[in-house]
């Protein structure tokens, strides 16, 4: 397990370097000029150019592994930072922010899938997924008040370049800490594009007979667009430096709220589908409240966003690795990726577009909801939600 610590190590970098930028990249924006609706733009390419990229990934993850890709996206997205603390215009930050795009494209589907490879069954797997949750959500706490902190003290250039060296040196170290584990047989004659014949269980026959649910990838759609309707609201509301680091601070409070779910470990006692309903249902809610300006103070509402996300992202993982297989980790993280970055793009740019209408906050409740729908139960879902296929054994609570 040396290189699942190593890797959380890597991941707590990364992610504290990428969401250090949350609240400092719109009044950046807003600095050189650039209209909310660009600023949507800008956000929503981002997540445009991760498509090509998670396509990529996909495959190339499953044929050669994650080590190298893990190295090329955090040193890519390091030189790219670099670049980025000395763009002029609104144009030039949409083009680096598109190519940091795809470039960080690779980086999620190639840690998910070694995360996955690393685990001796179902259950290591729930562990190591909470583990890159846990690591996820810590950063995401302090990361943006501490970017809102460096942006009001050293201006945006300079927070943007010590960003970028924190990532290229995180990305050079680990091609020296990130070990490939051995393949295993059935992953060798997957490759190879040889069947393999193994032990099914009732439930899994029924399943593959069944086919995939490709509806579930619904619901990483609908919670990126309503995290990206979030993510460009909250900056607006100032520019200045009192308003980027209260910006921060309300980042943090939605990572800190997610936290506490997730310290809460009896949850994972309760089936994922259970557990991803319920969260959805939570969240939905709560963007409703802000967009009807519910009688509550901010920081309550985003605690309460946070700790619905804390339920549902664990809970989305493993049902998802329940309805794949070992010898496709890499392809289903890549078709997750690639649901979260077509929501991530759909949520900033829809509501540049409409937010002089009506609170785009309404968008991700409908979002949200239109999911929660596709998620009705299916045969396809039986064998996940049925307590005897999906619950661990007493000895391992």
């Amino acid at each position: 397990m040396k290189t699942a610590v190593w890797l959380y190590l890597f991941l707590f970098v990364a992610f504290f370097d990428l969401h250090a930028q949350y609240p400092m990249l719109t009044p950046f924006a807003v600095s050189m000029g650039a209209a909310p609706s660009f600023i949507g733009l800008v956000m929503g390419m981002y997540s445009l150019t991760h498509l090509p990229g998670n396509l990529i990934a996909g495959f190339a993850v499953d044929r050669y592994g994650s080590r190298l890709f893990i190295a090329a996206s955090l040193t890519g997205a390091g030189i790219l930072l670099l670049f980025q603390a000395r763009v002029t215009d609104p144009w030039q930050l949409l083009y680096i922010r598109s190519i940091s795009g795809f470039v960080l494209a690779f980086l999620s589907p190639a840690c998910m899938a070694l995360l996955a490879r690393l685990a001796k069954d179902h259950i290591q797997q729930g562990k190591l997924m909470a583990g890159n949750g846990l690591v996820h959500t810590i950063a995401s706490v302090v990361s943006p008040a501490a970017g809102a902190w460096l942006a009001a003290s050293l201006g945006f250039s300079h927070s943007f370049e010590i960003l970028g060296w924190i990532l290229l040196v995180t990305g050079v170290i680990s091609l020296w800490f990130v070990k490939e584990p051995a393949r295993t047989p059935e992953e060798i004659a997957a490759m190879q594009k040889k069947p393999v014949k193994l032990p099914k269980a009732d439930g899994e026959e029924k399943q593959a007979a069944s086919g995939f649910p490709w509806s579930i990838f619904a619901l990483p759609i609908g919670l990126a667009c309503a995290q990206g309707i979030l993510s460009f609201e909250l900056p607006l509301r100032g520019t200045g430096s009192e308003a980027i680091m209260t910006t921060g601070i309300l980042f943090s409070i939605v990572s800190l709220g997610a936290l506490v779910t997730l310290g809460l470990l009896f949850l994972n006692r309760y089936l994922p589908y259970s557990r991803t309903i319920i969260g959805v249902l939570l969240l939905a809610i709560c963007y409703y409240g802000l967009a009807s300006d519910w009688p509550l103070p901010i920081f309550v509402m985003l605690f309460i966003i946070g700790m619905a996300k804390g339920v549902i992202f664990p809970a989305m993982t493993s049902f998802l690795l329940q309805l794949s297989g070992p010898s496709r980790y890499g392809r289903t993280f890549s078709l997750l990726s690639i649901s979260l970055s077509i929501g991530s793009f759909l949520g900033p740019v829809t509501a540049g577009a409409v937010r002089d209408y009506f609170s785009p906050y309404f968008l991700s409740f409908l979002a949200l909801m239109i999911a929660l729908v596709l998620l009705f139960p299916r045969s396809a879902f039986r064998a996940n939600w049925h307590p005897d296929a999906s619950a661990p054994p007493a000895s391992g609570s």
